[in-house]
């Protein structure tokens, strides 16, 4: 008599935030893949759909609401994770035909709840198929690079911040489990790990850590350290430290000891209470401390955090236009930086290569996409490299000799 084995269901999933939030995705689909779920890529083929929210600004939480909304309209059967999970009573009094919501990095209750929504499909025979549940994990990102998350959650109190009741607190991961991983994703394809977490520099400081530094190249010389602001009054009303002075002195110290280091912040205009002395200040410390990258943000309030009940709020229109100030300043930075490095040859990791074009003389030639150690990817800039060979690949780490520069990118041809 012929058994029937039932066709495995599929799972659908929609991923916004951050890279953080990327991995939770990523493992939550590994999951579901080792007990038997198939992957969909449209809403159409999923039996159920996953969305995972990302709740940090407000603008973020309309993102995320909109997200559930398309999936609930286009498939009906959705479950909702992330940061946004915190907020149940808010998506189910717009979405009440959500079938689920859990939390950050709640592995164990969304696999359930995609169990009770659409039981696995393993049969008693697929059970027997050995290793099954060690299929390779499911990656989110193209296959050259990969996100390694170290630790979750953040010892900082900031008045602007609610990712602690998001994520909890710091929570290093062990350093062997990170080296396994490391390894895994390696002997996967993975030719660049790029290190993560809600506070990286903190990493290790609840579980003892050992100190090693980048000068050893072992790592990639890119620390990302959002230090938020440099005046010590806007400091102190966002809960942060408030030695700006002392984080001169490391960079200059960071700088000594590894030459090549790049250093990419953020910080935040138009916080409540913030003069135009205080951004007089933040200016005249970026251009003092020349981060090599720099993110701005208007300062936006977000329900539950502490300072939305400080006095003397900034209009928007100025910090419309402290913001265009910030920028024009870090892009000026940026600029004399990337021009500096004209004539240098940098190796650099190639991450898209483009299709054979003819030029105006009818020759043929091909462009590529790379980025250099301090381009992070879909958030820094960019090498776009000229001529390379067509047997160039995504993940190829060449050398390439840089030719020309702009505010942000920079541009080259291979050795």
């Amino acid at each position: 008599m012929a058994t029937v084995i039932k066709e495995a269901p599929r799972v659908g999933m929609v991923s916004l935030g951050c890279p953080k939030a990327l991995v939770d995705s990523e493992r939550i689909l590994t999951r579901l893949r080792a007990d038997g779920y198939a992957m969909s890529p449209d809403y159409a083929g999923a039996d159920v759909v996953l969305v995972n929210t990302c709740g940090f600004l407000d603008s973020a939480k309309e993102e995320s609401l909109a997200a559930i909304g398309e999936a609930v309209a286009e498939n009906g059967r959705v479950i909702v994770t992330g940061c946004m999970g915190n907020e149940a009573e808010v998506i189910r009094a717009r979405f009440p035909a959500v079938l689920a919501v859990t939390g950050a990095h709640q592995y164990e209750a969304v696999v359930e709840a995609v169990h009770q929504a659409s039981p696995p499909g393993q049969g008693p025979f697929v059970d027997l198929i050995p290793g099954l549940g060690d299929l390779a994990d499911v990656k989110l990102t193209p296959r050259h690079y990969s996100y390694l998350k170290i630790s979750e959650g953040c010892n900082h109190a900031c008045a602007f911040c609610i990712i602690p009741s998001l994520r909890g607190k710091l929570a290093s991961r062990r350093i062997d489990a990170v080296l396994r991983e490391a390894e895994k994703l390696v002997a996967a394809g993975t030719r660049e790990l790029l290190v993560i977490s809600q506070d990286t520099s903190a990493y290790g400081v609840d579980v003892r850590h050992e100190e090693r530094v980048m000068a050893e190249g072992l790592l990639t010389p890119y620390l990302d350290i959002p230090f938020q602001h440099a005046s010590p009054k806007v400091l102190r009303a966002m809960r942060r430290p408030a030695n700006e002075a002392k984080v001169l002195e490391r960079l200059r110290s960071w700088r000594e000891t590894c030459p090549e280091i790049a250093i990419r912040s953020s910080f935040v205009v138009g916080f409540p209470g913030e003069t135009e002395d205080d951004f007089r200040y933040l200016l005249d410390w970026l251009e003092a401390a020349q981060l090599d990258r720099v993110g701005a943000f208007r300062f936006e309030p977000v329900a539950g955090a502490a300072a939305n009940a400080l006095p003397d709020p900034v209009p928007e229109a100025v910090k419309e236009e402290r913001y265009a100030r910030i920028m024009e300043l870090t892009e000026r930075i940026s600029a004399a930086k990337l021009a500096a490095r004209v004539g240098r040859t940098l190796p650099v990791i190639v991450d898209e290569v483009g299709e054979p074009e003819a030029d105006d003389w009818g020759d043929v030639a091909i462009g590529a996409t790379a980025r250099s150690q301090a381009d992070a990817p879909e958030i820094d800039g960019q090498v776009f490299l000229r001529n390379v060979p067509a047997t160039l690949g995504p993940g190829d780490i060449v050398e390439a000799v840089i030719e020309d520069s702009d505010a942000h990118d920079l541009f080259g041809a291979i050795v």
